[in-house]
């Protein structure tokens, strides 16, 4: 027993020298002046990074390790590793040196105990993290920006948090889309199929290395095939640049592409760039003086529509602290009115970020350091309904963490979630991952540790028992894409193409197919009754018609529209032409289609046209005949009447049921039946 307690005297003495503060002196190395030597050396080039900025200290962990090898306790040495790793996108391996340099001397920095504390917080111990911020409220000069009270309220934030995580899968893209370098900002379309993110590669335009030492940041794009994201491409100039380029945000149908533009003073500017054909337009000021200031502005995303801009910016005035998130709208005459602060519910006293507007045209996902995070950044969101926002809602754990989670992208199904993380399982330093957003789980033989879905192999099982989407996150959009074509040759065609709410009689939005590939995509929150019209010149217009109540769920619809060119004896459906039941009075929801026939005419002034209307089978022939000659008559009478159109361009015919399109045996084929058409007799 003597012997025993010998050998844990021992062990305890050598653990206690081994504990002890070495400094790098000759007479703490006897024996190894070249390693000394060798490690000062080291030390000296990491001291020029450490203290040139806090960008810098990143380049050197490099140096301070190869030091650290060779005297590993260090408390001057641990501590400024600690602080390295602390200013890099690896924070949570600070932890680990900042307790060494506190065991080896609880002195070394003032501070230490606040940045100790953070350490153990952003490794979510978060009651040690208490623990030591506790310990920093007693020291006597604290550093305003170091607020302990602060971040003992997010620790108690991120412990609820933890207790009740949200139920996902989150995904690393793999090394086809993620690299050694670090890769941020992914932004999507509303349907998944591009994406495009930010990345410091060795392969950016112009292959510089910024003052950090890490390459010049280059716009990367993908796209999704099979269900796969092809190898990533960075953007051709003159998007990307010998500068910093970093994409912000992406339109819903991918022809759209924000970017944040750094001008080496401290001020941030958003540009956009428009894709044309294959090519990116040159990226221009956004939105104008209406976004861009003086001061920074640092984030910004369109609204489903594009009538709004909604932007980061600290610009003081109306500000409520900090980074705040502001919205410009659009004008009847194109141009963007002044900017307004979304107010005290969304904004605080400090930083918010990183702002997403969903296509479903009333869920806003951001960024915030004010609001419940459980550290730094978390992601939040809010619905804006009857007037007002929704008290923002923090979205969760795992998807938030103690570290600074932002610029977070949402599909229009709602089912999938895009962000960058410094996660354990990164492939470099900063990796995309893919966020799938599962609903309460269904009663099944799983085990505790299958709650949490962080796994391909718990993804594979879930996806037998088929999850639904969290009804939380449930998406009320529909996605309409295709391409357009000429009816003939099949050709794509670059063509005008405007959503109208039918029952406003409202433009919500206008825009074109791509001028190469024809291809177009809009979303159109449900709730609403559409009206789509394609227009292109020397073609006939084309119209659709979409009822979707409010409870429609998320559904994608791909239609390809052909159009066919101004020639004697075409005619079209107008889908958007409504009448009262059973009689022949314009409803108001025909004005919108009723305009476009109008200009159709008034810029063809030589061409003449028939105008019919056609019925069901329910009901005689005589009946059906009659009712449908009445409708034809009173689009006539509405473009003579109302429009000014000379009534010798117009006839008009009611075929009742005698010229069906569709079969008369279904509700469908009966509603198709039911339309009116205009032919054209002469140019």
């Amino acid at each position: 027993m003597k012997k025993s307690l010998l050998i844990l005297l021992c062990s305890v003495g050598l653990l206690a020298q081994a504990q002890q503060n070495t400094e790098f002196d000759k007479d703490n190395f006897p024996n190894d002046k070249k390693g000394l030597k060798e490690a000062l050396k080291n030390i000296e080039t990491g001291d020029n990074y450490f203290y040139n900025a806090d960008y810098t200290m990143y380049i050197a962990i490099d140096y301070y390790l190869k030091a650290n090898t060779f005297n590993p306790n260090n408390a001057s040495l641990n501590f400024k590793l600690g602080i390295c790793y602390l200013n890099s996108p690896n924070k949570f391996k600070s932890l680990d040196f900042l307790r060494k340099a506190y065991q080896l001397n609880p002195s070394i920095d003032p501070h230490i105990t606040f940045f100790l504390g953070e350490a153990y917080h952003l490794n979510h111990d978060f009651e040690n993290a208490i623990k030591y911020y506790s310990l920093y409220k007693g020291v006597k000069e604290k550093k305003p920006e170091y607020d302990p009270d602060k971040r003992i309220s997010e620790c108690n934030e991120g412990k609820r948090l933890v207790a009740n995580p949200v139920r996902v899968n989150i995904e690393n893209l793999g090394p086809v889309v993620n690299s050694k370098y670090r890769e941020y900002a992914a932004v999507i379309s509303a349907d998944e199929s591009v994406m495009l993110f930010t990345s410091r590669r060795d392969n950016t335009t112009g292959k510089l290395i910024a003052e950090d030492g890490q390459y010049y940041e280059d716009i990367y794009t993908s796209t999704k095939q099979n269900n796969i994201w092809t190898p990533p491409i960075n953007l051709p100039a003159p998007v990307n640049t010998k500068e910093h380029d970093a994409s912000i945000a992406l339109s819903n149908d991918g022809q759209k592409l924000f970017i944040y533009f750094d001008d080496g003073n401290n001020k941030g500017d958003i540009l956009l760039s428009k894709l044309e054909g294959d090519r990116w337009s040159k990226p221009e000021e956004a939105g104008g003086k209406a976004i861009n200031t003086d001061y920074s502005e640092i984030h910004a995303c369109f609204s489903y529509d594009e009538k709004s801009i909604y932007f980061v910016s600290n610009k003081p005035d109306g500000s409520l602290g900090g980074f705040d998130i502001w919205v410009t709208r659009q004008g009847a005459d194109g141009k963007w009115l002044p900017a307004e602060n979304l107010g005290p519910t969304i904004n605080t006293p400090y930083d918010e970020e990183g702002v997403f507007m969903h296509p479903d045209g009333k869920t806003m996902y951001f960024s915030s350091k004010g609001h419940k995070t459980m550290g730094s950044y978390d992601i939040f969101r809010t619905v804006f309904e009857n007037g007002k926002w929704s008290e923002p809602e923090n979205i969760g754990y795992p998807i938030n963490s103690a570290d600074k989670d932002v610029f977070y992208v949402v599909s229009a199904s709602g089912k999938h979630g895009y962000y960058s993380s410094a996660r354990m399982d990164a492939i470099g330093e900063t990796d995309i991952y893919m966020i799938t957003l599962l609903g309460p789980e269904k009663e099944t033989v799983m085990s505790n540790q299958d709650q949490l879905l962080l796994s391909s192999t718990i993804l594979e099982r879930e996806a037998v028992i088929e999850p639904k989407l969290d009804r939380k996150f449930a998406s009320n959009v529909t996605i309409l894409k295709g391409t357009v074509r000429d009816a003939v040759s099949k050709e794509p065609l670059n063509a005008l193409i405007v959503i109208t709410d039918n029952e406003k009689n409202e433009v919500v939005s206008t825009f074109q197919s791509n001028s190469k590939t024809g291809k177009y995509l809009v979303s159109l929150p449900s709730g609403r009754n559409y009206g789509i019209a394609v227009t292109m010149e020397d073609y006939l217009f084309f119209s659709e018609n979409i009822d979707l109540p409010k409870s429609k769920t998320y559904q994608e619809i791909e239609k390809d529209i052909d159009l066919s060119r101004l020639e004697v004896g075409q005619k079209i459906v107008l889908k958007n032409i409504f009448y009262d039941f059973d009689k022949s009075t314009l409803r108001p929801q025909s004005m919108a289609e009723l305009d476009r026939l109008t200009k159709l005419l008034e810029t063809n002034p030589t061409m003449r046209i028939e105008i019919s209307s056609h019925t069901d089978n329910v009901g005689s022939a005589a009946y059906n005949e009659k009712l449908s000659g009445s409708r034809a008559l009173s689009v006539v009478n509405y473009l003579v009447e109302k429009k000014g159109i000379k009534k010798e361009r117009l006839e008009y015919k009611g075929y009742g049921f005698t010229q069906p399109i569709a079969p008369n045996d279904t509700d469908q084929g009966r509603q198709l039946n039911r339309r009116t058409e205009f032919k054209i007799l002469s140019k």
